[in-house]
């Protein structure tokens, strides 16, 4: 469903992250796919790239004209809420002022575009936020998704703007939660995680397979595209370990309200994907569902391909 219905070629901003790169390793099998990569040369088989520059409308209309897409997925951004809290100015320049050079030169090449958002935007008052609960976010990082949003939805009236959470297979510059857990267990050490703080992950490509079947049936605006399950950040760690086989004795309970020094985060980041399942007719999966899978792309030799970029 969905993917015979879309357009190649592909160009992915912020190719060399867990999104651009897990991405293409599928779609690269169905067209061209191109990554547009910034501080970091990354060459993954079957792909093109170019460099990527976004700092003004100018520099992103030639970016976009060098890889001639027929859809664009802006999945470029500062991610760290740290970093984005430690220097803001950086955090809304790369956050929001690219997002919305990018929806701008989309708009006017009149490519369809994928905005990659977050679900960092709530206070975590309530749990499965939908996309109508009003957005109070609690740190810079969230400020700047918020206002990014704004931006691109201004820019590009036809934009699908995704909130979301996941994980992957990850490479050697940059891990995925998932990743984290596996490695360490694996590796026999312990490790701590939190109780209190919850949250509606999705694997790559069951995220990536329900945004495409969005964007083959014309669906714009605001759409969560999460899993179907809520659970805590302990209770994800429980998951691998037993799909993987590992020791998850080693998995200790934690709370992140008894960390000191953390930038302030909601500790309910779970979202609502009801109007998702609707507008596909179908579910997203569950956590169980989607470790399946990962633990399959590690059998095919996906985690290994990304592990050595």
């Amino acid at each position: 469903m969905g993917e015979p219905a879309l357009r190649f070629p592909i160009f992915i901003t912020g190719g060399s992250g867990l999104l651009g790169l897990n991405w293409a390793a599928h779609l690269r099998e169905l067209g061209t796919v191109t990554l547009g990569l910034h501080h970091r040369d990354v060459a993954l088989s079957g792909t093109r790239s170019v460099s990527c520059e976004l700092d003004t409308l100018e520099a992103a209309m030639r970016t976009l004209a060098k890889a001639e897409p027929a859809l664009v997925v802006h999945a470029a951004g500062l991610t760290s809420v740290e970093h984005c809290e430690a220097d803001p100015e950086l955090g809304r320049h790369v956050n929001v002022s690219l997002a919305g050079n990018v929806a701008r030169a989309a708009s006017q090449l009149g490519v369809p575009l994928i905005h990659v958002s977050t679900d960092h935007l709530h206070s975590g008052a309530q749990p499965l936020a939908d996309e109508e609960t009003p957005l109070v976010p609690l740190n810079e990082y969230g400020r700047t998704k918020a206002l990014a949003e704004a931006a691109v939805l201004e820019a590009h009236s036809h934009a699908l703007v995704v909130r979301t959470n996941f994980y992957g297979w990850g490479t050697s510059y940059r891990h995925s939660f998932s990743d984290t857990i596996i490695r360490r267990l694996r590796a026999g050490e312990p490790l701590t995680l939190f109780q209190d703080v919850h949250y509606t992950p999705i694997h790559l490509e069951a995220q990536r397979a329900a945004i495409f079947d969005l964007i083959a049936s014309g669906v714009t605006g605001v759409v969560n595209i999460v899993g179907d399950q809520r659970l805590s950040k302990y209770e994800f760690g429980l998951k691998v370990a037993d799909r993987f086989g590992l020791n998850k004795d080693l998995i200790r309970p934690g709370r992140i309200t008894e960390q000191v020094g953390l930038v302030r985060r909601p500790h309910d980041m779970s979202l609502s994907n009801a109007r998702a399942r609707t507008l596909l007719g179908r579910s997203l999966g569950d956590v169980d569902a989607h470790l399946a899978l990962l633990k399959q792309q590690e059998e095919h030799g996906l985690a290994e391909e990304l592990r050595k970029l």
